[in-house]
């Protein structure tokens, strides 16, 4: 059985003795002794039974001791004339944003989502509270979020070390899909691209991805990025921050999929994928990159791209009741319902 996790990631205090260098605005702020800060997130939330907008039921669970890697479970509300106690349902593994170093799978925001996405999708979800930086630099993420992906793979045929009754009983290991926002959707791709090498658990594949505002980014500026100060940018400051023993630094392929020398697209490890890119999102051009290499590289599967035009990054995150926010929704729904 899953054990329930009762220690959430603490929230993040603020320092105010000492003289600010930079800052990534909402993200992390760099000071001149050279210690960094990651920004609070918003704030953490229990879980709960029967969400009384969504009827989504949701608790926490422990993958592992060692590291320490949990999850939020969210269940939708089955029916009585849906065979309620053994209807199989699509399951989801979510990666949160956050730039790797702030944000939590147990957060407000993450829930909010989540709750939307499993109620109108209709799928089992699986939300990995993975480690952050800068304690716990990259790889580490990428690592437990691999973790957490075996370990939902694992329950089709065995009863692995914490197995979860919802998994057990609901999920559907026939539609298994991976998906995050911002440096989320760049954790999904990554994780796509391992599991095209790598076996899951039991057998299992991925059906599909998808990667919402994806945090790519590389050294030489492309479309309407600015070349002015790139070298200086957001973009490359915070990946030195996170991965500061990347190979290649900002064209390390993990953050830079399309430099040359990266592994093929073709070898993406899911059937479909859904890339979504928005119209104000600095990430934009990187996106479109990124869905454009992936249909040139060969792959097998089928890659849509999905654009809201007048919205920023990752605005459903943050205002999921907008117009355009339930459109996205929607289609991310529809997608892992296909």
């Amino acid at each position: 059985m899953a054990s329930t996790t009762t220690n959430p990631r603490p929230t993040t205090t603020t320092t105010t003795t000492k003289e600010v260098a930079k800052e990534i605005p909402k993200i992390i702020r760099i000071y001149k002794d050279g210690t960094v800060e990651p920004l609070p997130g918003s704030p953490i939330v229990p879980p709960s039974l029967h969400d009384p907008k969504t009827g989504v039921s949701s608790k926490d669970i422990t993958i592992s001791d060692n590291p320490s890697i949990s999850a939020r479970l969210y269940l939708p509300k089955l029916t009585q004339s849906n065979n309620q106690e053994n209807q199989k349902i699509p399951v989801l593994v979510y990666f949160h944003g956050g730039g790797f170093c702030k944000e939590s799978a147990f957060s407000f925001l993450c829930h909010r989502l989540l709750n939307l996405i499993v109620s109108q999708a209709n799928v089992l979800a699986v939300s990995v509270e993975y480690r952050l930086a800068p304690k716990h630099p990259l790889p580490a993420a990428y690592e437990d979020c691999w973790v957490a992906l075996q370990w939902v793979a694992s329950h089709l045929a065995s009863r692995p070390i914490n197995s979860d009754p919802w998994l057990i009983n609901h999920g559907d290991f026939q539609k298994l899909y991976i998906g995050g926002d911002s440096a989320g959707g760049n954790i999904a791709h990554n994780i796509a691209l391992r599991a095209g090498v790598e076996s899951l658990s039991s057998g299992v594949k991925i059906t599909g991805a998808f990667i919402s505002g994806s945090y790519f980014w590389g050294s030489k500026p492309i479309g309407s990025e600015s070349v002015a100060g790139h070298e200086q940018g957001n973009g490359i400051l915070l990946w030195n921050i996170v991965y500061p023993d990347a190979p290649g630094g900002i064209d390390n392929p993990m953050i830079n999929p399309v430099v040359a020398g990266a592994p093929s697209l073709a070898g993406l490890g899911c059937s479909k994928l859904l890339v979504v890119v928005t119209g104000k999102d600095g990430l934009r051009e990187r996106g479109v990159l990124y869905y454009e290499a992936v249909k040139k590289s060969g792959w097998k599967g089928e890659v849509e791209l999905f654009e809201v035009e007048d919205e920023g990054h990752c605005f459903h995150f943050f205002n999921p009741e907008t117009e355009n926010a339930k459109i996205l929704i929607k289609r991310l729904a529809t997608f892992l319902g296909d």
